[in-house]
């Protein structure tokens, strides 16, 4: 049983270094330990086992996707900032939220906050079709440029409200926020494809929020409460 168990696993994991080579994505050596440590002390010890997210952390170069200024905190256990009064997500969040939404080759995923494309990059590392949207003009553009010249060349990323979702390439099978709203957005409900996931922060912005899960059944949506976070708010076109 041991035997077959590391041949499996082995098998996700040559198909993901695969998924990232035809992606023209090339895994950087650059602060390799880092990652592995990052892998091994934030996000395995506290129970995300998936390979294929795993992979993906090992391999993203996270400290591309900080201000050069940060870079030396980039695999630290914390979120940093990255202007414009946004932040990164700590590793364990990301590896956490990645995991609970089942990625993988085939899934369509709409992100609701691209920030610096770190997420993004993370979930198309997967095999995943990603759309992302975010709000702050500079900073879509950044990563938009920052995707592209890591080679995400199919991540597809847009400046608008994420409210609104993206319709003209809706059903997605799975949708993942990372800013905390007040309350779940319409119609990002409605672009949910029968059985996806959502995973969203819900609750005020000045206080602790609760990390939810819901699934789409029969056209209604099945909510569960996963864990306390703090994220940054869910900004709207109104407020800017």
């Amino acid at each position: 049983m041991q035997i077959r168990r590391k041949s499996a696993c082995s098998s996700v994991l040559v198909l993901c270094l695969v998924q990232l080579l035809c992606f023209g994505v090339v895994a950087s050596s650059e602060r390799g330990e880092d990652r592995e440590a990052m892998v091994r002390e934030q996000i395995l010890a506290r129970g995300v086992k998936d390979p294929t997210t795993l992979t993906a952390m090992r391999t993203v170069p996270r400290h591309l996707f900080v201000p050069e200024s940060m870079s030396q905190h980039a695999y630290q256990d914390r979120p940093l900032p990255i202007g414009h009064g946004q932040t990164i997500s700590q590793p364990f969040i990301v590896a956490f939220m990645t995991e609970i939404i089942k990625p993988g080759p085939g899934r369509k995923i709409l992100e609701i906050g691209t920030g610096s494309g770190y997420q993004a990059a993370i979930l198309a590392a997967t095999g995943a079709q990603v759309y992302s949207i975010e709000i702050i003009p500079p900073l879509a553009d950044s990563a938009a440029l920052r995707l592209k010249q890591l080679g995400f060349t199919d991540v597809k990323t847009k400046s608008a409200d994420g409210y609104y979702g993206w319709q003209e390439h809706a059903p997605f099978d799975a949708i993942i926020v990372t800013a905390a709203a007040e309350f779940i957005p319409p119609p990002l409900i409605e672009q949910l494809a029968e059985s996806g996931l959502m995973i969203i922060p819900v609750g005020s912005p000045f206080f602790v929020q609760t990390l939810m899960l819901l699934q789409k059944r029969d056209g209604k949506t099945i909510s569960t409460n996963l864990m306390p976070v703090r994220f940054v708010p869910f900004k709207r076109v109104a407020e800017e």
